[in-house]
């Protein structure tokens, strides 16, 4: 078969499908829509259109056609045994919203089966749905008689059972008999007997074709759905080994280069499974990336982390030296940024942080496998072990449990290991105040189905009419014609206010907006009254808070801004509150802002309010808007027209944003950063507050600097010079000064920390010393470290071994945990310990071990912190 490039296959495909009518689309991101929460990630072509199929979104066209971007981590542990399956891949897809269906889809993929990718008719097999009972159904005989039509012999027409052709997306909702086409390579490949949907390897599915025409409520109950619609899905990469003619997707053209690279950098240049595992690894690598997601121990961040340091470690165990997951990236970021020109524009972010993580996995690769090798050896590991691995050495568990699978060491005790990690979350979990509505796109279209216009960027009074009334859980939802209030969205709260009716005896106070993409409806608590549909009222938007809300949402955007212009453009929104009360804001970012970029940053966002730097919400396309540098909020799904708010003349922030702003930067008056702080692992946050909140916040400092003054009998600028003389007079009081215990000199031994994720670390050796001695140097060097801070000391004498673990509360709430570090270092003694989270210690019987502790300790901190 002649060879074709991934890149002619995707526009083929693509191509065909515009000339027959179908708007083509770009990928959506790999970051799911804000109002999809079913899946962290995309994992289908149709997860992006799903709002369309749902009626929630009204679609471009009725007939559309994409290439996206998907990832799926069902099958991770099955990549590099088999010869396709891949996490990161590109799904075409053509799907028709309430237009053809069956006959015309089968049309459409007989003819690009043969005319675009020169299949022989003969070679064609397809698989239809045999019917089942349970369901009340029979054999799909439109889908038998629409293959019929085009040519397909009958017996060449197979009946699958429910298993393999019926699609559903859950137990209850739209779903659908499917037909797959599958590619009979012969009797190479296979016997006389083999069949399309069996296990062999003569016939390869390449394209699957859904007929959602049914919804299913409740389980094993189908009614017809109104408007039957396709949505079709044909893998590009397992289409590129059967037009290369290659045996396995690592030899097609998206791979070749990648496994060769591989192979360049290992001294052991066979192991076929470690090199596909790097190549697919390094895609989803900068695939993940690239659309926003940053490596941490949550949700899609995990995911990220997981794929990272399986590659890792298995370019370890082939021998490739030094950091070398950059070099693959770029060489991915090459290959595919024709087709995907986001990685180019994300280069450089993705190449630091594939850099950032590599580098801190290596800190504690070496002796976590030390340790997994240890329990091998033995020949178990037990919950705690592989929560041991997990929490100190960065070891996810499926990674542990696959080199455990490896050495045919069995781990069985998935429970203790979740329960184990429930019961850190809960030690490290915050109190949560969010709210849930659940279900309000279908409750905004069921109080009533004509869409409510937001008019809220122009008018905060408006004379409306009340189109629909609703009860649910005891709250009353009204949907009005045209609202003023602003729904929740892209980071900021709701609008509330007030409804009246306009010749009175009814009024009603507005304490939540229900969004339904472009449509929305009011949670309103009745003060006096009723409301009725048809009913004529005035809706009026509570002025102070939204005008607060407003600079702290255009604060926001001027944060942003300083962020990337003083910590580079790696720093990009991850997540954000905008309320009347305060501004939260997270960004990707390694490491702890020093008190210079906190000043610095804070300084740039007041010279630009200074500056009175003019405001403008822009409506444009996405194109021009890329072309200008716009941000675009991860998550966030945008049409071929933006709103894109501006601010200065210069283009000095521009931000795809759907939010409410002030129109001059001067109407913000002030901000004031009120605390910066970790918000998960590679993302910092910083709270804030502006205008007259941070005046009142300016004015409480310096009431306090001025009691300060008063009771320290100087001026307010003499403050800190009599707080030093204070602890000098202290320290010569106590006679714990530059030397503790009389012989440890923790002066000295404070100046050797070193910094590691925004904290400071020390592990040290100190001669001579006892337990007592070891612990009063921790916690006067703890003292002089700072907030952040973790101290690990050790003494050797008399055939034994002491160590002490002191640690700050505040690292503490980071995951950094004395007990914890402590045990890990006694370990590589031959000895045992614990205590609490921010004080521990523990004895040993090899001296000679004992740098070796050190640095087993300090790896679980960076771990921890990583």
């Amino acid at each position: 078969m002649s060879s074709t490039t991934s890149d002619e296959i995707r526009e083929t495909f693509l191509e065909f499908f515009a000339r027959e009518g179908h708007r083509r689309l770009e990928s959506a991101s790999l970051v799911p829509a804000t109002f999809d929460a079913s899946v962290l990630l995309t994992t289908a072509g149709m997860h992006p259109l799903k709002g369309y199929f749902l009626g929630i979104e009204e679609p471009p066209s009725r007939r559309l056609t994409s290439c996206q971007k998907c990832f799926r981590t069902t099958d991770i542990e099955n990549i590099g045994n088999t010869a396709r399956h891949l996490t990161f891949f590109e799904m075409l897809g053509n799907f028709s919203i309430g237009d053809y269906f069956k006959p015309g889809a089968i049309e459409l993929a007989w003819r690009l089966s043969l005319e675009g990718f020169g299949f022989s008719p003969e070679d064609i097999w397809i698989t239809v749905f045999e019917g089942d009972d349970e369901l009340g159904l029979g054999p799909d005989e439109e889908a038998i008689a629409a293959w019929e039509s085009v040519g397909v012999p009958r017996e060449r027409i197979v009946l699958c059972p429910r298993s393999e052709n019926f699609w559903q997306a859950g137990a209850t909702g739209p779903c659908g008999p499917c037909s797959e086409l599958y590619l009979d390579r012969g009797l190479d490949f296979g016997s006389a007997d083999d069949l399309p949907g069996g296990e062999n390897e003569r016939f390869l599915e390449y394209w699957n074709l859904v007929f959602m025409q049914f919804d299913q409520d409740p389980p094993g109950t189908l009614a017809p759905l109104p408007a039957p619609s396709i949505d079709t899905g044909l893998g590009l990469n397992r289409m590129a080994l059967i037009k290369q003619g290659v045996p396995t997707i690592f030899e097609t053209d998206q791979f070749a280069p990648l496994m060769a690279l591989g192979r360049e950098l290992a001294t052991r240049k066979d192991d076929e499974r470690a090199l596909r595992i790097i190549a697919d690894h390094s895609r989803a690598t900068a695939f993940l990336i690239g659309d926003g997601v940053v490596p941490s121990n949550e949700d899609r961040g995990y995911i990220l982390r997981r794929v990272m340091r399986r590659a890792i470690q298995q370019g370890t165990r082939i021998g490739i030296e030094g950091v070398f997951l950059p070099r693959l990236v770029e060489q991915v970021i090459e290959l595919m940024r024709g087709a995907y020109p986001e990685l180019e524009r994300q280069r450089k972010t993705i190449l630091k942080w594939a850099r950032a993580e590599e580098d801190g996995f290596r800190r504690t690769l070496e002796q976590g496998t030390r340790l997994l090798d240890d329990l091998l050896a033995a020949g178990e590991i037990g919950a705690v072990d592989a929560f041991r691995l997990h929490d100190t050495f960065g070891f996810p568990i499926e990674l542990t449990r696959e080199i455990a699978g490896e050495r045919g060491v069995p781990f069985g005790d998935e429970e203790g290991f979740r329960r184990l990690m429930d019961e850190q979350r809960a030690r490290s979990a915050a109190a949560s105040t969010s709210k849930k509505v659940g279900r309000s796109e279908e409750l905004v279209r069921e109080v009533a189905a004509e869409p409510s216009q937001f008019v809220g960027y122009e008018q905060l009074d408006v004379h409306t009419a009340v189109a629909g009334v609703g009860e649910q859980d005891g709250r009353t939802i009204v949907k009005l014609a045209e609202s003023p209030f602003y729904a929740q969205g892209g980071g900021q709260v709701s609008d509330e206010g007030l409804v009246r009716c306009e010749r009175g005896g009814c009024v009603a106070q507005v304490v939540d907006v229900l969004r339904a993409g472009e449509d929305q409806a009011l949670v309103v608590d009745v003060l006096e009254g009723e409301m009725s549909p048809g009913t004529r009222v005035v809706a009026s938007v509570d002025r102070a808070a939204r005008h607060a809300t407003a600079c702290n949402h255009t604060a926001t955007h001027l944060l942003h801004a300083a962020l990337r212009a003083r910590l580079g453009d790696h720093v990009r929104q991850a997540g954000s509150y905008v309320g009347p009360d305060k501004l939260r804001f997270d960004f990707t970012h390694t490491a702890k802002l020093s008190e210079e970029d906190r000043r610095h940053v804070e300084d740039e966002v007041n010279a630009r309010i200074l500056e009175s730097l003019p405001v403008r919400p822009l409506t444009t396309t996405l194109d021009e808007a890329r072309r200008l540098g716009a941000m675009a909020l991860f998550g966030e799904k945008y049409g071929d027209v933006v709103r894109m708010v501006e601010i200065g003349d210069g283009g000095y922030s521009r931000e795809l944003c759907g939010g409410t702003h002030v129109s001059s930067t001067s109407e913000i008056g002030l901000l004031r950063i009120v605390s910066e702080g970790s918000s998960a692992a590679n993302v910092r946050r910083i709270e804030a507050i502006t205008g007259p909140a941070a005046v009142r916040l300016m004015r409480e400092h310096d009431e306090l600097l001025r009691r300060a003054a008063v009771e320290l009998r100087t001026s307010p600028e003499g403050v800190p010079e009599a707080i030093e003389r204070l602890r000098e007079e202290s320290r010569r009081a106590t006679g714990r000064g530059a030397r503790a215990n009389g012989h440890v000199d923790v002066g000295e031994l404070a100046s050797r920390a070193i910094e590691i994720a925004g904290a400071r670390v020390l592990t040290a050796v100190v001669p001579d010393a006892d337990a007592k001695a070891l612990m009063e140097a921790a916690d006067v060097v703890k003292g002089q470290l700072g907030e952040q801070a973790a101290i690990v000391l050790g003494a050797a004498g008399d055939g034994r071994v002491h160590l002490v673990a002191s640690v700050t509360p505040s690292l503490v709430a980071r995951g950094v945990r004395a007990g914890e570090v402590v045990k890990v270092a006694a370990q590589i003694v031959g000895g045992g310990g614990g205590g609490r989270d921010t004080m521990a210690q523990a004895g040993g019987r090899d001296p000679e071990r004992l740098p070796a502790a050190l640095d087993a300790a300090r790896a679980a901190i960076e771990a921890a912190l990583a």
